[in-house]
């Protein structure tokens, strides 16, 4: 009493006890999806900037996928995922993004719609190898009306073909940003979510803008 009788006296503001303390709020969780064809580097990408162990439900790819998955344009790849790829990366102290990569194959897209449900965005990766790979998912997320970004991921470090010529070649629209990236490389990967997050903040913002009177 004395105590707080003469921190007024003084003008002091009183210092709150430990339990008195306010804490920092809690981190936004937010849902990514990151998707593309069979082979573009989705499991990679998620593997490369998640700072926890990623979840893969990757399969080895036996007899019994030839003639349903078209495996020819990636004939060293092995393994394929199944249902999906899952990790976490903290972008600041009060965002913390969730990844879901989707399977390539066309036998999975039924679970496309699942895994997209409460995402406020998704990466487009493509291979420009095999840019024809990557016309479904462009048009899935348009037709959602979900933002999403085109990421040109670079193979062996080469861009083979100029962003120009992919937006030509895919259709995609001017406001949707096309990005080159490495799937293997950590901060290229984190690099493409930001620039997501941007565009994902900037849609509903302007979804939200009141209009003049």
């Amino acid at each position: 009493m004395g105590s707080a009788r003469s921190n007024r006296q003084s003008g002091r503001t009183p210092r709150p006890s430990p339990g008195q303390r306010a804490q920092a709020p809690a981190p936004t969780p937010v849902k990514i999806v990151i998707a593309g064809g069979f082979g573009v580097g989705k499991t990679t990408f998620v593997g490369s900037v998640s700072e926890i162990v990623p979840l893969t439900t990757e399969a080895v790819l036996t007899a019994a996928s030839v003639g349903v998955d078209d495996t020819e344009p990636v004939r060293g790849k092995t393994t394929t995922t199944v249902a999906m790829d899952f990790g976490r990366i903290t972008l600041d102290s009060d965002l913390i993004l969730y990844l879901f990569g989707t399977p390539g194959q066309d036998r999975f897209w039924f679970m496309w719609d699942d895994l997209v449900r409460g995402a406020i965005g998704a990466i487009v990766l493509v291979d420009t190898r095999r840019l024809a790979a990557c016309f479904a998912a462009v048009d899935y997320f348009e037709h959602r009306e979900l933002p999403f970004i085109v990421a040109i991921n670079c193979f062996d470090g080469e861009l083979r073909h100029s962003v120009d010529d992919v937006r030509e070649a895919l259709a995609i629209r001017s406001e949707v940003p096309i990005v080159l990236c490495d799937a293997r490389i950590r901060e290229s990967a984190k690099a493409t979510l930001i620039e997501l997050v941007e565009l994902a903040v900037a849609t509903a913002t302007a979804a939200y803008k009141p209009a003049r009177a």
